[in-house]
């Protein structure tokens, strides 16, 4: 019978490991370097070889071993096939056939996000959910969507990526994707950075944020949470886009609760106030009882949610 599995989260600098009992214990982590050079080739041989080493090192057998489960920064169709991960310098790849090659144990791969927040529903901020939308806040806006414990996937990969939603007609400004109006333009990090020097720039009120040389989102919660006035206009713009996009994000997947992660998430109770606010201003009936959560497991969501990748199958 199979006791292990190991949980993956690949990203552009590091990969991250973990090794997994089956009853989802956490029995070690550790990272080795992303080597991006000649197009990526060696990452994957490289994650190969540190699962090979640990399960010799630990003694396993290979008859233990249930599974390999990894997230990867683009987007990954249901057959394991990546269209291309800019980040990591590759073109399209099956990951799930390749690293089933090099190592001989079958794999499950997902976006990082989605695992991510596949993570968080089995152990963080969503625990005890069976369906749940996840919202990443950092440089940029990722996501990820979970029905009956099932990541949403779709038919091009691209379930779950919530930050390019267009929220605003009106945008004259392109967002990273080329598309104008995206969430990801106001509720990032960068995005609520961009409100901030609007606002300034438009107004001649006193504010915490002028002292500043640069404004950053922490420091516009910090000065909202000093309840300085200007601070608090950006941040119910912020919460207005993100809280509507939330409502309608909720009558397509129904969930039991939303889960906001990211570094702008270290706002911590303030955010939530903010975003179920202006959330349950515009929800549709059926969606109001959602609950809403921090995210709990931080870099530890994509092993979690990787591991549960292979679990679930």
């Amino acid at each position: 019978m199979s006791k292990y599995c190991f949980g993956i989260d690949l990203g552009g600098t590091t990969v991250k490991c973990a090794l997994f009992l089956t009853d989802g214990t956490l029995e070690e982590k550790w990272e080795i370097k992303t080597h991006t050079e000649n197009n990526g080739e060696r990452i994957l041989p490289d994650i190969a070889k540190t699962i090979l080493d640990k399960i010799k090192e630990k003694n396993i057998s290979m008859e233990e071993v249930m599974g390999i489960g990894i997230g990867v920064p683009g987007p990954v169709r249901e057959n394991g096939e990546l269209p291309c991960a800019v980040n990591l310098h590759w073109g399209r790849k099956n990951i799930e056939e390749e690293l089933l090659e090099l190592t001989g144990i079958p794999v499950k791969a997902g976006n990082d996000a989605n695992v991510a927040a596949l993570g968080e529903m089995w152990k963080g901020g969503g625990q005890g959910s069976r369906n749940m939308i996840m919202v990443t806040l950092g440089t940029g806006v990722g996501g990820g969507i979970i029905i009956n414990e099932k990541i949403l996937t779709g038919a091009h990969g691209a379930g779950g990526e919530l930050g390019h939603a267009c929220v605003n007609a009106e945008e004259t400004v392109a967002c990273n994707c080329g598309n104008k109006g995206c969430l990801e333009q106001y509720a990032s990090a960068t995005g609520i950075a961009r409100l901030a020097k609007q606002a300034l720039e438009s107004s001649t009120e006193e504010s915490l944020l002028r002292k500043k040389e640069t404004v950053t989102a922490k420091d516009v919660f910090d000065a909202y949470k000093e309840q300085d006035a200007l601070a608090k206009d950006i941040v119910e713009e912020f919460s207005e886009y993100l809280g509507k996009a939330l409502a309608v994000f909720a009558c397509v997947a129904d969930p039991e609760i939303i889960v906001l992660g990211g570094g702008v998430s270290k706002a911590g109770q303030a955010l939530l106030d903010c975003v179920e606010k202006k959330f349950q201003k515009y929800a549709f009936s059926s969606c109001k009882e959602t609950g809403f959560a921090l995210a709990t497991l931080g870099n530890d969501a994509g092993v979690y949610g990787a591991a549960k990748l292979v679990l679930s199958k």
